[in-house]
């Protein structure tokens, strides 16, 4: 993978001394911090791939250097890292656009994945505002139940999200949400029978970004989800990506049946949006004139 910048910010030394050795052997450069107001007025911010931020013992503090990269509007996706006792800041750092957690004491191998994602999904794209207030697109895709298959559709329907300019990936872990809910359909559902099919749909328009994934297998009972509003839950091995997409999207909903999930992404209050919210007001009068 081509050279990154990472920024690190953990207050506990030996973690943060092991994440930057880990990170520099993958051939990323790597800046380490302890002090977070240190890492607050870095004036190049945003000129990072990635951002590895501890929380705090307070939650509210946790969140900080969140909260003031979504204040000055930067493109870099921050990963948090965290352990059992930090739940409710994991949730309040996810609303808030983390695109994924790191659980403490972190594993070489659940890092190396989690920053490999990350990076692969960091898209710039924008297109002319004016037009993307027209836009409603659907796209479909049936597939057989093969991983890399679902690889080429989540990067390809990152790209048109990325595209369409509202719902910035970089910033609102989208793509976890999609990577859970593909790997989903085809290790529990479709027990990773090539013989049986993943049926998606996006339906992508100003407003929402809507996702329906389907399988062919037996389903499961959604009632037995654990609650995704208890942050206790997000540290549980079983059912870990059902908890993800429920904290990540803005709505979900599966059939009775439980092999037909529909997902929901809204865009966040951005000048984007209000711009293109705008400009559709606007071609309404004109057309009322």
């Amino acid at each position: 993978m081509e050279k990154r910048r990472i920024l690190i910010v953990d207050n506990n030394e030996e973690l943060r001394l092991s994440l930057e050795e880990v990170l520099r052997e993958l051939g990323h450069e790597v800046i380490a911090t302890g002090d977070r107001n240190e890492a607050l007025a870095r004036e190049d911010l945003e000129e990072f791939d990635l951002i590895i931020s501890d929380l705090t013992d307070d939650a509210d503090s946790g969140v900080q250097l969140l909260s003031e990269i979504k204040r000055k509007r930067l493109l870099v996706p921050v990963v948090i890292s965290s352990d059992e006792a930090q739940q409710p800041g994991v949730v309040k750092a996810f609303k808030m656009g983390a695109v994924n957690y790191l659980r403490k004491p972190f594993e070489k191998a659940e890092l190396c994945d989690i920053v490999d994602k990350t990076l692969a999904y960091k898209l710039r794209f924008v297109d002319d505002l004016k037009v993307l207030a027209h836009v409603h697109e659907k796209i479909e895709f049936e597939l057989p139940s093969d991983l890399s298959l679902m690889n080429g559709v989540l990067h390809y329907l990152i790209e048109r999200v990325a595209k369409l300019g509202l719902i910035k990936p970089e910033r609102s872990n989208l793509f976890i949400a999609l990577d859970e809910a593909f790997v989903n359909a085809v290790k529990h559902g479709n027990k990773n029978d090539h013989s049986k099919l993943v049926r998606i749909t996006a339906e992508l328009s100003p407003k929402e970004a809507r996702f329906t994934v389907e399988d062919e297998g037996e389903g499961f009972a959604v009632q037995e989800i654990p609650d995704p509003r208890d942050p206790e839950n997000l540290f549980k091995t079983s059912g870990r990506g059902v908890l993800l997409i429920y904290n990540i999207m803005d709505e979900v909903k599966y059939n009775e049946r439980g092999n037909r999930l529909t997902m929901v992404k809204r865009p966040e209050d951005s000048l984007d949006a209000e711009l293109i919210d705008a400009l559709s007001k606007d071609d309404k009068d004109l057309a009322q004139k």
